[in-house]
């Protein structure tokens, strides 16, 4: 635990906090449908909590490669409250989620994300699996992978993903 706050799967009870929390820490962008149809679905997610107060969330989508038999996710979004960034709960609730995408066979992450970020936790830019929608040029950074083991094939092809994620708005707003 980091300063008095544990990371566990989130439950449904947590629903309205989560709900909350993102529009502190993304007041820009309207992320609460897409969160709300992830908890509907194959994702999981984790969440960090100080106090029983809800602190983070993240979330992590089960994805493939366009004809691959690979296990690949797709991590997002993360959310910590503002008041708590820059004190490793984001780094935490990663480290949750990407533990357990690798115990269940994940071979690789991807992540549309800020670079100088992602890439403290071994996220590098990622040109040969391509996002469902094509990205802004000044975007292309920004997409990036991560192999959870040493062993983690090169892959190629196009980013499968669940209805949830084909909304074109989502990978170029």
């Amino acid at each position: 635990m980091i300063d008095n706050v544990e990371i566990r799967p989130a439950l449904p009870s947590d629903a309205p906090a989560i709900e909350s929390l993102y529009p502190r820490a993304f007041p820009d962008e309207d992320l609460v449908p897409l969160v709300r149809d992830l908890r509907g679905s194959a994702a999981i997610a984790f969440v960090a909590l100080s106090e029983n107060d809800l602190v983070g969330h993240a979330a992590f989508t089960p994805c493939s490669i366009a004809g691959r038999p690979e296990k690949v996710g797709l991590v997002g979004p993360v959310a910590v409250a503002p008041d708590r960034q820059r004190q490793g709960i984001g780094s935490a609730l990663l480290h949750a989620g990407l533990g357990h995408l690798s115990g269940t066979g994940t071979c690789r992450v991807y992540v549309l994300g800020d670079p100088a970020y992602y890439s403290r936790f071994g996220f590098e830019s990622d040109e040969a699996v391509t996002p469902p929608y094509p990205l802004p040029e000044d975007w292309r950074g920004a997409w990036q992978s991560l192999g959870l083991s040493a062993h983690a094939p090169a892959l190629r092809g196009r980013l499968s993903v669940p209805e949830i994620w084909r909304r074109e708005a989502l990978w170029v707003s």
